[in-house]
């Protein structure tokens, strides 16, 4: 089966001529909508709707964790609360946030599904190490055992609404300072130190997750390459030592923690190729629609059509299984369903 690796995004409310050209791309296999995306609800239903009109195959994904991280905020969605929140609860009562948890699970994929978005990129597996501007809030806890259980309780809940989960940033970004959308940040702990503790929730939920996204951090006692592009950690470590057996996505290609390898600045279509070739199942290029009318996604698009051609990518058997395994299975609610759904109304006044 031919592998739709690539996961874009689009300019706007609505689709142009070259979002659809786009779509209709045989490599393209993912779309991240963006709160530039959002104008009201019945506006994103309609957009996801067209969307899957022209690729029914299509996963398309958003950064809704809650807290800053929440795409969607308007028009009826629940502000959902930031991760610490949950692990500031643990300390008051842990069977308490551990429901809380699958509440906000439940709520942020029930909502996003009525409006036809098929995956949210959550849970944030990244302690806090106190050190992480970018993370911060986004963590549950400090403790792995805390941030490992609130993260399986909360997706299990958004496995209750029929939306799989994606846990990030492997093996951990939450002990460096630098923030890898505009930095190389590096982390000089040991192997052993790391799997310790920032890469424990990755191990112990390894069956929970359909998917890992790894950081664009660097671990030069483990590899030279930023974990994303690092055969050893996802294939040696995250496949054969975790065990893991779902997806894992690229993050965004465009940030600077991706386009610097070996010390050397690359292009898009290297990068991609370097995180496929290391492990990743899918690739992300994010915001580039805005730019030059989105040259560097028809750059990315033709780079790998050219390097399969040439035998540079040969495309792994299983990732287009493990993409298709990430669409949803159950038909959603609509949002007038949802409104009078009695597990949502209780988990939305558990959340409020």
């Amino acid at each position: 089966m031919p592998h739709a690796p690539v996961v874009l995004d689009i300019a706007g409310t609505q689709l142009n001529a070259d979002d659809r050209r786009r779509l209709a791309h045989p490599l393209v296999g993912g779309l991240i909508l963006f709160a530039r995306n959002f104008e009201s609800r019945d506006q994103l239903t309609g957009l996801t709707a067209e969307i899957k009109a022209i690729r029914p195959d299509i996963l398309i994904a958003v950064d809704q964790e809650g807290g800053r991280v929440q795409r969607f905020k308007t028009g009826g969605f629940t502000h959902l609360p930031p991760a610490r929140r949950l692990g500031e609860l643990w300390m008051e009562d842990a069977m308490q946030a551990t429901a809380a948890a699958t509440a906000t699970g439940y709520v942020l994929a029930a909502e996003l599904r009525a409006c036809g978005v098929d995956l949210s990129f959550a849970p944030v597996l990244d302690l806090d190490h106190g050190e992480s501007s970018v993370i911060g809030d986004r963590s549950l806890h400090r403790d792995p055992r805390v941030a490992a259980l609130l993260a399986k309780s909360l997706a299990h809940g958004l496995l209750l609404a029929g939306m799989h989960s994606c846990g990030k940033h492997f093996p951990g970004h939450g002990f460096v300072t630098a923030d890898s959308h505009v930095d190389v940040p590096v982390d000089k702990r040991s192997l052993k130190a790391i799997l310790a503790e920032d890469g424990q929730p990755f191990a112990w939920l390894s069956l929970s997750l359909a998917a890992v996204m790894p950081a664009h951090v660097i671990y030069p006692k483990v590899d030279s390459r930023p974990a994303g592009f690092s055969a050893r950690w996802l294939q040696e470590v995250l496949r054969e030592r975790l065990g893991f057996g779902g997806a894992i996505f690229s993050d965004d290609l465009g940030m600077r923690g991706a386009r610097v390898l070996e010390g050397r600045e690359i292009g898009y279509t290297e990068a991609a190729l370097a995180a496929l070739q290391a492990g990743c199942d899918m690739v992300l290029l994010c915001n580039q629609s805005l730019v030059d009318a989105g040259a560097a996604l028809d750059e990315l698009l033709d780079g790998l059509v050219q390097a399969a051609a040439r035998g540079d990518w040969l495309q792994e058997p299983d990732s287009e299984s493990r993409r298709l395994d990430l669409l949803p299975q159950t038909v959603p609610l609509t949002w007038d369903e949802l409104m009078r759904n009695p597990r949502y109304l209780a988990a939305v006044e558990q959340l409020g």
